[in-house]
């Protein structure tokens, strides 16, 4: 997309949303305002026609980094696969198929093909580009891919596999005070978008004082107390700002029904609820990611830049007991490919090459080093049907923080 298509696309992402406020009496949730900002039918960020990953575009992620990633997810898809003799991998939104050809090359070595691969992807130019690519890698393949407007309507048995998709759900925002809560809106101030609050309903104020509760419960060196009560701020000064994905539930289990038998295997930045809601974390996780450049202003280049926000992983393995499935894992990014002996992939990977070797070795550290992606990102295993151990998940066991 040229500087001047791209300054168009914006304009209109722009007016569209002015007129959803106007529409909407002046006042728009943010949760809304989110939405309609990357998936608007033909707007949203996701819908438009530049480049969102790797180098040229706005965001990278682990696939990006290195098919290191792909190659030990897809060992663990191996041994799921093993154990139910068959099945098939859906993969929500796959952004430039490199996970998808990364999983598909490494599984045909181990002689482990799904009988289909899905994608679930929304976006048509995502799709063009993935097809595209898996084309260029995988012609030998691409029968067996198959991409989907909506999940499978019909049970399967196999994996489900999201990388970085949940930080993409839109979020409700709200603000602390001693003595209220208010929620977080988009109005309009001169003919530019601003924040503006109102009191928040009685069901998200309480969500925010359970919040704030799990806030309190850990203590300044990490752990928890004693789960006595007492004030239930959470010592969150007056104006800490958050957010709360109110979808995951909802949209988890919409996504992972139709898998009668299987393993879900979600991949993102996140924590446990009583870290993400910190006293310190007072402005909450809301980014935006544009070029490469980070910002919190999700009012700016509209339409051109990703919003997100970072997943309350307690939220989600909740929302694993509400779909019916077992949790089955909770670790750090380093310690699930660890888990899956990246070290060896690496080596295979370089086939002798010492060059290619040092490459992937660089690429893995990027993946595995706690400033890095380590420990930001996490890996979580829901299991349906199956009674088997992840090794991806056998070296640190974090359910236990959620």
């Amino acid at each position: 997309m040229t500087r001047d298509a791209a300054a168009e696309h914006s304009a209109l992402v722009r007016d569209h949303l002015m007129s959803q406020i106007k529409a909407a009496g002046g006042w728009l949730s943010f949760e809304r305002f989110m939405d309609l900002a990357l998936y608007a039918p033909g707007l949203g960020y996701y819908s438009g026609g530049a480049q969102k990953l790797g180098r040229d575009g706005d965001f990278t992620t682990a696939p990006e980094v290195s098919p290191l990633f792909g190659a030990c997810v897809a060992v663990q898809c191996a041994e799921v696969l093993g154990n139910l003799g068959t099945g098939s991998v859906l993969e929500i939104g796959a952004g430039s198929g490199r996970m998808a050809a990364d999983i598909l090359t490494r599984l045909e070595t181990h002689a482990q093909l799904p009988e289909r691969y899905w994608i679930l992807e929304i976006s048509a130019d995502l799709r063009r580009r993935q097809r595209e690519y898996l084309e260029k890698r995988l012609p030998h393949l691409l029968d067996r891919v198959c991409w989907l407007d909506r999940p499978p309507e019909e049970p399967f048995e196999g994996l489900i596999l999201a990388n970085e998709v949940l930080d993409a759900l839109p979020v409700v925002r709200f603000r602390w005070h001693a003595n209220a809560v208010e929620e977080l809106g988009v109005a309009i101030l001169e003919n530019e978008f601003a924040w503006a609050a109102r009191p928040a309903d009685a069901a998200m104020t309480a969500i925010c004082h359970e919040l704030a509760a799990a806030s309190r419960a850990w203590d300044d060196g990490g752990g928890w107390d004693d789960g006595g009560g007492g004030d239930n701020r959470g010592g969150w000064d007056d104006g800490y700002v958050s957010e709360y994905c109110a979808r995951v539930a909802a949209w988890t289990q919409a996504v992972t029904q139709s898998l009668r038998r299987g393993a879900v295997l979600w991949f993102d930045y996140g924590l446990p609820r009583a870290q993400y809601y910190l006293s310190e974390r007072h402005e909450g996780t809301l980014a935006c990611h544009f070029r490469h450049r980070r910002s919190d202003d999700p009012f700016a280049n509209v339409g051109l830049q990703d919003i997100t926000a970072w997943v309350d992983f307690t939220r989600v393995a909740e929302a694993s007991r509400e779909a019916d499935f077992e949790l089955a894992g909770f670790t750090t990014q380093a310690h699930f490919l660890a888990g899956l002996h990246i070290d060896q992939e690496m080596r295979l990977a370089a086939g002798g090459d010492e060059n290619q070797f040092a490459r992937l070795a660089n690429q893995g550290r990027q993946l595995m080093l706690p400033g890095e992606m380590g420990e930001r990102f996490k890996a979580m295993a829901w299991l349906r049907g199956l009674d088997m151990p992840l090794s991806g998940f056998t070296l640190l066991d974090l359910r236990h923080s959620l």
